[in-house]
């Protein structure tokens, strides 16, 4: 699949086939985040690979919005390193650029995923950092669910000229 047609089809997808997913394509996957653009290429991203059951399972208790955890074969915690951040706030955009580099990445592959949004809810961020006893300067920022889609990923047509402008408003 080319890269306009991943991302043209990526969806939000929240069922999942019982089809596990290889380590090596998960680390293919993060490979192109950390291919993504970053302030001055600070590259200030951290990735934590969830593939224990247990561990998934559990992430609903502080998550409300990630029921399709219990169908989903492997997640990928995507965490900004303010230690590793030498253009200050622009973490943020880096781990974004980041995360979708793996969902499209992901759809190339023919998986199926969906961004959580964590950062900035102190309930989920909290959440993590007490899973993972993550270090003060690592802040959990995006959970990437994956699996093998169980629905369609057409594609839909979301694009509208009134919200173009050129060299005005």
């Amino acid at each position: 699949m080319d890269a306009i047609e991943a991302i043209l089809t990526r969806r939000s997808v929240r069922k999942y086939k019982d089809k596990n997913i290889s380590n090596d394509l998960i680390l293919e996957l993060i490979e192109t985040g950390t291919s993504a653009p970053s302030a001055g290429n600070q590259q200030p991203w951290q990735f934590i690979i969830i593939d224990d059951r247990k561990l998934i399972d559990k992430i609903p208790d502080f998550h409300p919005h990630s029921k399709m955890l219990f169908d989903a074969q492997k997640t990928i915690l995507v965490c900004g390193d303010l230690a590793l951040e030498t253009n200050k706030g622009f973490w943020v955009q880096d781990c974004s650029a980041a995360t979708q580099n793996i969902l499209i990445a992901a759809r190339a592959k023919g998986l199926g995923s969906c961004w959580l949004g964590v950062y900035p809810r102190d309930d989920r961020m909290d959440g993590f950092r007490k899973m993972f006893n993550l270090p003060k300067k690592v802040i959990p920022f995006s959970l990437i669910s994956l699996g093998y889609p169980a629905v369609d990923q057409s594609k839909v047509d979301r694009y509208d000229s009134a919200r173009i402008h050129k060299n005005k408003w």
